[in-house]
């Protein structure tokens, strides 16, 4: 986000807003598309509805941290489980939380 920041910065970058929203709602249609044709049958915890709003949520967010309008206003995350996932990693004390991630010998490599 701050690499697009400076590039808008250093380029006079100025976008329209109009074309912003037509992106947006583009963007949007593809990813309904995709979340009815995967999740025809929802699986447990997880459907098509959600993956729409969880879409306009981080819209959202992505709209916010370029400075933008938000596209879908009032959006909401449905799955608070996966924004603990997705979301940064923070400093936490080891034994007081989750491991969700581990790196292995195998992928490391010396040179």
């Amino acid at each position: 986000i701050r690499v697009v920041k400076q590039i808008f910065a250093e380029n006079d970058i100025t976008l329209d807003p109009k074309e912003v929203k037509d992106m947006w709602e583009e963007a949007e249609a593809a990813e309904m598309g995709y979340a009815k044709y995967i999740l025809r049958r929802p699986i447990l915890g997880y459907s098509a509805s959600d993956h729409s709003e969880q879409f306009r949520y981080i819209a959202n967010r992505r709209a916010r941290s370029l400075g933008l309008e938000e596209p879908f206003p009032g959006a909401e995350s449905p799955l608070n489980w996966l924004d603990e996932q997705a979301n940064l990693r923070k400093e936490k004390n080891f034994f007081e939380t989750r491991v969700t991630e581990y790196q292995t010998g195998g992928a490391l490599s010396w040179d």
